[in-house]
């Protein structure tokens, strides 16, 4: 039995209960359809793949190739919206758990996918600057940045400002598309760095920490980081609600 899976079965249902008079009959479908799956996950009727042994295979295959792969699919998080489909995070703590083994050299990869990250950033960047916005809105759907997410990607940006680039970081849809989003909104490059340069560091140290200090079980990295990523959303959803109550009143 796995629990997670089942409270996200449970919290599928509730929000197509909760919304259903908002979504249509194909997005009600989709979101029963996961919840089904979720709950038959949840039970053990459908296994799950040995994540564990599928990452040491990994890791074993690649060594010093390691610098490489987790190099290049850090700068394509954000320099070509790689991140809204395959998310590195799992890169980076492949990379941790490496360097643990001794295969590549911790400072070295650190190093590596911190600059990596921020020159993702920047093209990024420098893309929406040249592109714009029209190009966002009218090809975006192609790369997953439908007019949704753009929506919540343009929430985001009003609340944070320039700190989005930062906090967004962390949350998958904004750290994908912030940095075009910066460049088309004609934020300047001085106030940009910093914060890229901020959120790639903590970001790389974070995730690269993570496998470098739980090598033995991939899988106990993989759920230290999403507890990690619940508690932080669970933080962020608490202070949206008492923001909202000290608004109503």
């Amino acid at each position: 039995m796995r629990p997670a899976w089942l409270a996200g079965a449970v919290a599928l249902a509730a929000y197509g209960l909760v919304r259903r008079r908002v979504h249509g009959r194909t997005t009600l479908a989709v979101i029963a359809a996961a919840a089904g799956v979720a709950a038959l996950v949840g039970f053990g009727v459908i296994p799950l793949p040995d994540v564990q042994k599928l990452i040491e295979d990994a890791g074993t295959a690649l060594g010093p190739w390691t610098y490489v792969f987790v190099g290049v699919l850090a700068f394509l998080e954000t320099g070509a919206f790689v991140g809204l489909i395959a998310p590195g995070e799992t890169a980076l703590v492949l990379g941790g758990v490496v360097a643990a083994r001794g295969d590549v050299d911790l400072p070295v990869i650190l190093a590596l996918t911190w600059a990596a990250a921020a020159l993702g950033d920047l093209a990024s960047f420098l893309l929406g600057r040249r592109l714009g916005r029209r190009f966002l809105i009218a090809h975006g759907p192609r790369f997953g940045v439908t007019a949704p997410r753009l929506e919540r990607v343009d929430d985001f940006f009003a609340r944070h400002g320039a700190k989005a680039i930062l906090i967004g970081r962390f949350v998958g849809i904004v750290r994908a598309v912030a940095p075009f989003t910066a460049g088309a909104s004609g934020m300047r490059l001085r106030r940009f760095v910093p914060f890229s340069l901020l959120g790639t560091a903590v970001w790389s140290m974070l995730l690269i920490g993570i496998g470098y200090a739980f090598s033995d079980s991939f899988e106990h990295a993989a759920d230290l980081f999403t507890h990690a990523a619940l508690a932080l959303a669970l933080v962020a959803a608490a202070v949206l609600a008492l923001r909202a109550r000290r608004r109503a009143h």
